[in-house]
């Protein structure tokens, strides 16, 4: 079927909707490390994987701040599927940006289809994760050959398309890393092997495997341009965050949902003179404190999400055009809604151990899963520099540094 065209208000039914399908079985996937086949292509028969397309493309963009609300709440579901069309809506603002109109009718079409792309882009071994190994030879036909191997590359295990991210020519050249782009790759495409390897203790689920590619042929026109996203001011990197900034609200949130049906069990501390735990005062005072923390970060959520529609709205006419005033004040924006988000989802996941008691420590409980995944996907672009550039946003004015973690 084709997935429906989303507004906004039917973005945030769909993804209630889905976040149900997601809730369900969820525990059990993680414990046995199944992969969430029938959840996401729920996702991509709601249409949400298209509400970021151009109109002139066919597609009903929605709201930034709707955008955001929306992975939270399929993260509140299971914040493994919710972390896989993180690559997917991030490779599509990529697309808006630099890619052709030829190039943006393709892959702008198969999204609305509800087509899954999936991100190849992180390294091991590289000085930082800024830095790509991956090339991509010229060949004298005008085509490409790609040669790496990417690792932890998010959905890819069940994508129908591959974003490859390189340099075009000899990677240890000096100016090779200002010559970055994207491949936009078919999975089965010859020459690109997907290893279902990913042991990581948490977001087990996320289907992210690692990707070698041995000498892959790469047409002209299945490549645009990365490096010259970061040229002038932009709001990508912005986007990207936000969305990660996102799954960790939602993380936040579910925990909070869990914390309720644990301390409904849990029996009370001797000391605290009461007959059941939900009535013990310093249990109170615990969660009273996250759920305003959880709040906040629900609010700068929204916050940051609209200050990247103010900042892309005043140049509607130039997707790749953001004033650098606006596009630092979004940047800054989302990055106090990830750093507090990154502490709502680890201390509420944490507390979630005090609201259950003893009992909650049995792996048969469960309770350690959002603990897990939270752990793990807060160690993505970690907060504490997100602190510093707000630090010095706050005091001198100094916009944050340009590239796509910020």
């Amino acid at each position: 079927m084709t997935p429906p065209l989303l507004d906004d208000a039917g973005a945030l039914a769909a993804a209630e909707a889905v976040r149900a399908v997601l809730a369900t079985g969820a525990a059990a996937r993680d414990r046995d490390r199944v992969l969430p086949r029938a959840e996401l292509d729920a996702v991509s028969d709601s249409g949400l994987l298209g509400i970021t397309v151009p109109a002139r493309f066919g597609g009903r963009p929605v709201s930034t701040r709707t955008v955001a609300r929306v992975f939270a709440t399929l993260a509140r579901g299971d914040a493994s599927v919710a972390q896989i069309p993180q690559s997917h809506l991030t490779f599509l603002d990529a697309l808006r940006r630099t890619g052709t109109d030829l190039q943006q009718k393709r892959w702008f079409g198969e999204a609305l289809a509800g087509r899954r792309f999936a991100n190849a882009q992180s390294e091991r071994g590289t000085p930082t994760v800024g830095i790509d190994h991956t090339s991509f030879a010229p060949q004298p036909d005008g085509s490409l050959r790609a040669t790496g191997t990417k690792y932890y590359c998010t959905g890819a295990l069940l994508a129908h398309w591959l974003v490859v991210r390189g340099v075009v020519g000899d990677h240890r050249a000096p100016d090779a890393q200002s010559r970055k782009v994207l491949a936009y790759l078919p999975v089965d495409t010859p020459g690109i092997d997907i290893s279902d390897d990913w042991d990581g203790l948490g977001q087990r689920t996320t289907a992210s495997g690692t990707v070698t590619l041995t000498d892959v042929v790469v047409p002209a026109d299945a490549v645009i341009p990365y490096s010259a996203i970061f040229d002038d001011a932009t709001t990508y990197g912005a986007r990207a965050q936000l969305v990660h900034a996102a799954i960790d609200v939602g993380l936040a949130r579910a925990a909070m949902d869990a914390a309720r049906g644990a301390v409904a069990s849990a029996r009370p501390p001797v000391d605290a003179a009461v007959a059941s735990a939900d009535r013990d005062p310093l249990l109170l005072q615990q969660f009273g404190d996250l759920e305003i923390t959880v709040r906040s970060a629900e609010a700068l959520l929204v916050e940051a999400g609209e200050a990247i529609d103010r900042a892309e709205d005043a140049r509607a006419d130039d997707p790749g055009s953001v004033d650098p005033d606006a596009a630092a004040a979004a940047s800054i924006a989302v990055a106090a809604v990830k750093v507090v988000a990154t502490r709502a989802a680890l201390e509420t996941s944490s507390a979630l151990f005090d609201a259950g008691g003893t009992r909650s420590a049995a792996a048969s409980s469960g309770t350690d899963r959002l603990w897990r995944d939270a752990r793990t996907h807060t160690l993505h672009d970690p907060s504490r520099w997100k602190v510093q550039h707000v630090g010095r946003y706050a005091l001198t004015g100094a916009h944050p540094p340009r590239h796509g973690l910020v």
